[in-house]
């Protein structure tokens, strides 16, 4: 029986792995338009003309919630930062929304708690748009829509943009590499997507990666590295475009996720340097640091500064360490605390921001959240257009149509590029 489930759930998440969910019908996924588009090298710093450059602020977080379902009024705020930022895309990534047990594993997927945390996403931007239009007198230009949702397993993936900017989104596509149980499974590996705005291309790497505190476990998180950038595909979408297929030919690409990396050091000096506060001794022994600069799989991306406390590994709804003293018992698990959350990007033309921690005590890791500017090309063709979608000539030219919500974006698109 064992052998056939697992090639059931094989097949399932290999013929399902290209499909997921947004806020609109993606198979219309047409160039708003019809201009030549010459390919376009890839990590060239010419090709960032500040002339030809939008730049738009991009919130990443990435959150292990250890299978823990969120309550209905769970507080997204302080992780999305809305009171404090106002960015134009929003990733999360998560790990864990469901226990990683055998019937999730191999099981048919749950979608129930993806569409809650949707849910709670979509009444968090939301909110902040509500709040933002009687300052900025542009009422209905904040609001946010999901562009790609996708969940394999535990690890979930979320991006969401302002409205008005979503015409500019193309050829948006996932990809989804189980590095778990038999090294193929969902329990462990990534969840990919990509998009294009305007003329860049960005890839998000949402990973779960594997576990293990003892000497030499980095090297098993290495190699599900390594197998997820060699095993991840999207297509290509014809010769014209030359859209890149794997995930260091995009031009922003960001890894986020429970990455896993630990400390390299006795359990006894960990935690004694975490209650001292220093940091910079627990981050020279930091093993995703050391692979970041001396590795081979990691060598060349880039991570902002850790000003923060580590991330795991907490009992939960408490600010205590497991390993430490609890109610005058010691932990039942000793599991030294590091940063297993993290936040990584590649490529030429993103400026981060941000690099902090949420405070969330829902599960036993702490969410991490960064906030990037990225510089976009735009052509002069597409310049234009916006500027025309963003104006109130282009409400007058929807309104005569009266078409449902669902359809009138892809019909005023097909209008405006008649008229153009």
């Amino acid at each position: 029986m064992w052998p056939t489930l697992v090639v059931n759930k094989i097949l399932k998440k290999r013929l399902g792995s290209t499909n997921f969910i947004a806020d609109y019908h993606h198979a219309y996924d047409q160039p708003l338009l019809s201009i030549h588009e010459e390919p376009i090298p890839h990590h060239n710093p010419d090709n960032y003309n500040i002339n030809n450059t939008n730049k738009y602020k991009v919130f990443v977080s990435t959150w292990n919630v250890g299978g823990v379902a969120p309550e209905d009024d769970l507080n997204m705020e302080d992780l999305l930062d809305t009171c404090n930022n106002s960015c134009d895309i929003y990733v999360l990534g998560f790990q864990e929304i469901v226990p990683l047990k055998a019937s999730n594993v191999l099981g048919s997927e749950n979608n129930q708690l993806s569409t809650k945390w949707n849910s709670l996403i979509r009444e968090a931007l939301n909110k902040k748009k509500e709040n933002n239009d009687d300052d900025e007198g542009n009422k209905g230009s904040q609001e946010f829509q999901c562009i790609i949702s996708k969940q394999m397993v535990g690890v979930f993936i979320s991006v969401w943009t302002r409205k008005d900017l979503r015409p500019f989104i193309q050829h948006p596509s996932v990809s989804c590499i189980g590095c778990g149980i038999m090294g193929c499974l969902g329990n462990k590996g990534s969840v990919s997507v990509r998009f294009r705005l305007h003329e860049t291309s960005f890839c998000f790497v949402c990973s779960h990666l594997a576990s293990g505190g003892r000497e030499g476990d980095e090297k098993h998180r290495n190699s599900n590295v390594a197998e997820i950038f060699s095993r991840t595909s999207f297509p290509s979408k014809g010769p014209l475009l030359d859209l890149p297929r794997k995930i260091l030919d995009h031009d922003h690409v960001v890894l986020l996720g429970d990455l896993n990396y630990r400390i390299s050091l006795p359990e006894e000096s960990t935690r004694l340097l975490v209650e001292k506060g220093d940091w910079d001794s627990l981050l020279q022994n930091d093993q995703l640091i050391m692979e970041l600069e001396n590795g081979n799989m990691l060598r060349g991306w880039h991570e902002g500064s850790i000003k923060f406390a580590p991330t795991y590994k907490y009992f939960p709804n408490s600010d205590m360490y497991y390993g430490c003293c609890y109610h005058g018992k010691k932990a039942e698990k000793k599991r030294a605390p590091a940063w297993c959350d993290r936040i990584v990007w590649y490529g030429n033309g993103l400026k981060q921001l941000v690099y902090n921690r949420s405070e969330s005590k829902l599960s036993d890791h702490r969410p991490v959240k960064a906030i990037f500017i990225a510089q976009v090309r735009v052509s002069p063709e597409l310049r234009n257009l916006q500027t025309l979608f963003l104006s109130e000539r282009f409400e007058h030219i929807k309104t005569p149509f009266g078409v449902s919500t669902a359809n009138d974006d892809f019909i005023c698109k097909k209008q405006l590029s008649f008229r153009l």
